[in-house]
C-alpha cells in the first residue's frame, strides 16, 4: 500500500510538472509572438524618425493670453461719439466703442495710465472722418488701421515699445 501511495505521488509530480513546463513554453510564446508584433508595428510606423525630426524643429513660441483695455472717454462713457464731415450739408454722427489688445499687463497698466491722452488722440483722428469713406469696408479698414498706429506710435513715446497688437471697434454706428 504504501507502494502504491508512493507511485500516486510520483505521477501527480510528474504531472504538475509537465502542467507548469506547458505553462512556461506559452508564456514565452505569447511574448515572442508580442514582442515580434511590437518591432514590426515600430518598423512600419518610421520608428524614431519623426520623433527625431520633432526634437530637431525649433518649437514655436507659447503666446500670452490677451489682455483687452476698453478705451474710455473722461467721463467714462465706453464709446466715442463724433460728428462727421460730410459733403451733402448734412450732420451726421459716429458712435464708436474701442478696445485695445495687447499682451503684456504693463502694457495695458500704461494704457490706462495714458487713457486721456489716447481719448484726445483718437477723438480728433475721428471727427476728421468723411462719412462717406466710413461707409465702405476699406474705409472701416483704414480707420482702424490709423487707430493702431496712433496708438502705437503713443506707447512708444510714453513706455518705448508700441505694445498695442490691434486696435478693435467693438460697435460702430452711423447716421
Amino acid at each position: 500500500m504504501a507502494e502504491e501511495q508512493a507511485q500516486g505521488g510520483e505521477d501527480s509530480g510528474e504531472k504538475k510538472s509537465s502542467k507548469l513546463k506547458l505553462i512556461i513554453i506559452a508564456v514565452l510564446a505569447l511574448v515572442i509572438v508580442g514582442g515580434g508584433g511590437a518591432a514590426a508595428a515600430l518598423f512600419l510606423m518610421g520608428g524614431d524618425e519623426p520623433a527625431a525630426e520633432e526634437a530637431a524643429a525649433p518649437s514655436e513660441p507659447v503666446k500670452a493670453d490677451a489682455i483687452y483695455t476698453k478705451v474710455r472717454t473722461m467721463g467714462g462713457k465706453p464709446m466715442f461719439v463724433v460728428t462727421l464731415q460730410s459733403q451733402d450739408n448734412r450732420s451726421h454722427y459716429m458712435q464708436l466703442y474701442v478696445e485695445a489688445k495687447s499682451r503684456d499687463q504693463a502694457v495695458a497698466d500704461a494704457l490706462t495710465l495714458h487713457m486721456p491722452l489716447i481719448v484726445s488722440r483718437l477723438n480728433s483722428l475721428y471727427s476728421t472722418q468723411d462719412f462717406r469713406t466710413l461707409q465702405s469696408m476699406e474705409g472701416k479698414l483704414a480707420l482702424r488701421e490709423s487707430s493702431v498706429d496712433l496708438v502705437r506710435e503713443i506707447m512708444q513715446e510714453k513706455i518705448g515699445k508700441p505694445g498695442v497688437e490691434t486696435i478693435l471697434f467693438t460697435n460702430m454706428v452711423m447716421q
